[in-house]
């Protein structure tokens, strides 16, 4: 029989065939120890005889149920969201749950119309990478459906999130400069409006002041933390009189550091001249030609740890929200070490 005409066979024609009522054939294909061994026999041969197929994702939307979850996140281009995305799936299937993952592709709109549709599918829950907290507050607040937040920390009064503690990760970045020998840091990164830019900025003064030594600290904003962004910090950089460069940087992100080396690796000495720190461990970071220090996030733990939650508020007990942070990591290269 083909897949059409299976699909089209419904739980009123296995009860007309086995000559029992709907309920019974509800019964034995839920609970068949509540059926008599001949009426079972009898329901599974009409189920045989005519191809029925139960669709279980149409039954769980109707018992409102549906072992279906949401994924948005921000940027895929990123090996950082990547990472989160196979964390989440890792956990999602762990708990029986499969999950449908969108690409925001760092558009609020777009984002919206990803959580509409998947508020409309009556999805389980959703996780959602935004680009800041606010975001993931505003987007969601008329959802009613479980929601938890990845990549940025939210209020647990209002939802369940996860997020790496990027002020400690801007923190060791310039404890990793300032270690090496440098003295003159350069912290490049985009708008404050972005919670993990800002956050990793405030690590870096941080770090500066709690030095001790006679530290220059200049920061550099550019529109945003992708590699032609570095590209444009580093032609910047490079303007400007030797004595006035930094010989050390700290990039908000490891695209944003490739774009520096894209430039600066045949103009100045890396590590000797400028030291360049990134932040992600994206894979670009290692693949670089010169292979860039960097701060690793944690990603598989992000999103295994966001669908642990979510799934702890499909689970139907009792559940506080909480917010979770995880510690970044330094993964020394040659960048800073030469």
């Amino acid at each position: 029989m083909s897949d059409v005409a299976r699909q089209s066979v419904t739980m009123d024609d296995v009860a007309r065939r086995a000559g029992v009522s709907r309920g019974t054939v509800s019964n034995a294909l839920n609970h068949p120890d509540r059926v008599a061994a001949t009426t079972l026999a009898a329901v599974r041969q009409a189920i045989g005889e005519l191809g029925f197929a139960r669709n279980d994702h149409a039954r769980s939307l109707a018992g409102g149920r549906s072992t279906t979850i949401g994924l948005v996140l921000t940027d895929l281009e990123n090996s950082y969201f990547v990472d989160i995305a196979q964390g989440a799936e890792d956990g999602a299937m762990q708990h029986g749950l499969t999950i449908l993952i969108a690409n925001s592709q760092r558009d609020e709109a777009r984002q919206r119309t990803y959580l509409d549709l998947f508020e409309e599918a009556r999805l389980a829950g959703t996780l959602l990478a935004p680009h800041t907290a606010s975001q993931a507050i505003a987007g969601t607040v008329q959802s009613s459906r479980p929601l938890v937040a990845l990549n940025v920390a939210l209020d647990p009064a209002l939802r369940c999130s996860v997020s790496v503690d990027n002020e400690l990760g801007g923190y060791l970045a310039a404890q990793h400069l300032i270690e090496t020998g440098c003295r003159h840091i350069a912290y490049i990164g985009g708008s404050d409006r972005l919670d993990p830019i800002r956050e990793r900025r405030q690590g870096v003064r941080r770090a500066v002041a709690d030095s001790g030594r006679q530290i220059r600290l200049t920061e550099i904003t550019v529109p945003a933390v992708r590699t032609p962004d570095g590209r444009t910090a580093a032609l910047d950089i490079l303007q400007r009189p030797p004595d006035a460069r930094p010989d050390g940087i700290a990039a908000a992100s490891d695209l944003l550091a490739l774009g520096l080396v894209q430039v600066l690796h045949d103009k100045v000495r890396i590590p000797e001249e400028i030291a360049i720190i990134g932040y992600d461990d994206n894979a670009a970071a290692r693949e670089s030609i010169v292979p860039i220090t960097t701060i690793a996030q944690p990603g598989h733990e992000v999103g295994r740890a966001g669908a642990d939650l979510l799934r702890e508020e499909l689970s139907g007990q009792p559940h506080t929200h909480r917010q979770i942070r995880l510690a970044p990591q330094l993964r020394i290269r040659q960048s800073t070490a030469g």
